[in-house]
């Protein structure tokens, strides 16, 4: 699949988020995963409902802030509410009877500033983009949502902004390239699965049994490299020593998840026991993992670059996101 073709974009600008979760999946955090922000468009499309038609068909996030919630001594740990505070029993300590406070789970948090760029397929609003009741609609609307589980602050006020890009291609472009002057600064999140491909074919002419884990990890890690070189100087000097570099990476690499994959048949509805919903088909799944690029938003050509959309192959079993960045914007790697 690929991004159905947009009338426009809707602009959310700097949203500013509390306690976002930090922990995207179980192998990954410092970010929010691109599901929560689709989550969210999904959830504002049918909190529009009939009082503005908007058909959202795309998200895209650039991060002009974040600050998660950790400390750090070695190694980094999250801070932690101490919730729930009821009491879960009476015990005994040093032949006093107190207290005893309820397990918790540990949760991972991060504040944001984040602006929400979503592709508009269709709706009645793009006609009059700069109708001040449409804003006040969306406006309303998303001040008593939520975002990747975060808080909407609401002493930022919330800006929304409608854009048409036209029929002609010269003309979306720049009006895109317009848009993304204002993003700055900031970073817009793509997809790189195509770094991952790299990397997998070039650790198999050496490793034939290598997986897409084993590529995944090996993206995800910081490497220190050893380089044998000779001495400058004196030639009659045979002796070498070691250089150890840092391995480059073709950009600010990270690795993200990107969706889900089955593990099991789809149930029927009710089928399950303890479902969240009875009334709709329920299947196992585990998290798919691929590789992200940070990218300045300047240097997007289209919004095909920035904007994720749902890609799902129901035969094969996956539920996850896609992105066009490859595809609509020519790729130059690092020296």
């Amino acid at each position: 699949m690929s991004l159905p073709d947009l009338r426009g974009l809707l602009i959310l600008p700097r949203l500013k988020v509390q306690n976002a979760n930090a922990v995207s999946s179980p192998m990954t955090w410092g970010f929010p995963s691109m599901t929560a922000f689709t989550g969210f468009a999904q959830a504002l499309e049918r909190r529009l409902g009939n009082d503005l038609e908007l058909m959202i068909d795309g998200v895209g996030v650039i991060c002009h802030h974040h600050e998660a919630q950790v400390s750090r001594d070695g190694e980094f740990a999250f801070h932690q509410p101490r919730l729930p505070t009821a009491s879960r029993g009476v015990g005994v300590v040093d032949r006093q009877r107190v207290l005893k406070t309820a397990s918790f789970i540990e949760e991972g948090r991060m504040h944001l500033e984040v602006t929400v760029v979503l592709g508009i397929t269709d709706g009645d609003a793009l006609q009059y983009p700069d109708d001040p009741a449409s804003h006040h609609i969306i406006r309303n609307a998303v001040a008593g949502m939520r975002l990747a589980g975060g808080s909407l602050l609401v002493d930022s006020p919330i800006y929304p902004e409608l854009v048409t890009l036209g029929d002609d291609e010269d003309q979306r472009r720049e009006t895109f390239r317009k848009l993304t002057r204002r993003w700055l600064p900031g970073f817009a999140l793509v997809l790189r699965h195509d770094l991952l491909t790299e990397r997998l074919t070039e650790m198999r002419d050496t490793q034939p049994e290598t997986t897409q884990m084993d590529a995944w990890l090996d993206m995800a890690a910081l490497h220190w490299d050893c380089h044998q070189a000779e001495p400058e100087g004196d030639a009659d000097v045979q002796a070498s020593y070691v250089e150890w570099s840092i391995r480059r990476t073709p950009g600010w690499i990270v690795p993200i998840p990107v969706g889900y994959g089955a593990i099991s048949e789809v149930h029927e509805p009710g089928e399950v026991a303890n479902a969240r919903d009875n009334t709709l088909p329920l299947v196992f799944t585990e998290t798919l993992y691929s590789l992200g690029e940070w990218k300045s938003p300047h240097r997007l050509t289209s919004p095909q670059a920035l904007l994720w959309y749902i890609d799902n192959d129901l035969e094969q079993g996956t539920y996850c996101l896609n992105n066009d960045y490859v595809s609509s914007h020519p790729i130059q790697h690092a020296d």
